[in-house]
């Protein structure tokens, strides 16, 4: 796997980038657009959150590419990620002959949850399941995001109700105040899928199961006809907020992967 980046310290966004957020002129933006907007003023300090357990990421990844050959990518690999997710790192990486940055948790923070509550802990409470997607996911995020000046993300308004008023630009200040993109906020799933058939676009071969959304294998299971997309996510929990706060804070409200 490629080394990590060097540490690059955080600029504030500037003056235009503030207007350009504020103006909310970028709801109009095409996703490309938006992409060539942050590749412009981020470069190469902007970097792609992608799954690959979703097609959303996927898609953004090959506009990215398409714009920007030498754009970033970064995976979050959480130690419990599906065969079928690794396989399709590589696949990625070989068609776009792109390195795809792999963002790994602490191993002794991970050592020391599992001491204390076990492999499975996921399973007993939200709480529990929280504190494992906090140092498996959300740590390693953060950290990582210390590096960048912007990211983007595959989050659409129609995936739950948490992410209906999801701008296309934002500044995140679940992050501290990085500039966060939302390219295809406004799409719905037929687009996503529409835009993977008429490009190739290699996806997870989970999906092809009944899998819409791929994520750590203990968490994630096919979906039933009739079901949500998103009801193969922490499957055992109430219906709601089955979110693990990579994207809108540690408390249960956000997740892209």
């Amino acid at each position: 796997m490629p080394s990590s980046p060097p540490r690059i310290r955080r600029n504030p966004p500037a003056d235009g980038v503030l207007d350009a957020i504020a103006s909310g002129e970028a709801e109009s933006w095409s996703p490309q657009e938006i992409l060539t907007w942050g590749v412009k003023n981020f470069r190469p300090r902007i970097a792609l959150s992608c799954s690959f357990g979703a097609p959303e990421g996927l898609v953004l990844l090959d506009m990215m590419h398409r714009i920007d050959p030498g754009s970033r990518v970064f995976v979050l690999d959480t130690g419990r990620l599906p065969q079928a997710t690794h396989d399709l790192i590589d696949r990625v990486r070989e068609r776009y002959d792109k390195p795809i940055e792999v963002v790994f948790p602490d191993s002794g923070a991970v050592s020391a949850m599992v001491r204390e509550h076990g492999t499975n802990l996921f399973y007993e409470s939200v709480e529990m399941r929280q504190r494992c997607c906090g140092v498996r996911k959300v740590a390693p995020l953060n950290a990582y995001l210390g590096e960048l000046d912007a990211w983007a993300t595959g989050l659409r308004r129609d995936q739950t109700l948490s992410r209906g008023d999801t701008p296309k630009i934002q500044i995140d200040h679940t992050h501290g105040g990085i500039v966060k993109l939302n390219p295809i906020a406004d799409w719905t799933r037929d687009q996503v899928m529409a835009y993977v058939r008429a490009h190739n676009v290699p996806t997870n071969r989970l999906h092809a199961k009944g899998y819409p959304s791929v994520g750590c294998e203990p968490c994630s299971r096919a979906v039933r006809p009739g079901e949500d997309a998103r009801a193969g996510r922490w499957w055992w929990e109430n219906e709601g907020n089955r979110e693990c706060g990579i994207h809108f804070g540690e408390e249960g409200q956000g997740s892209g992967i």
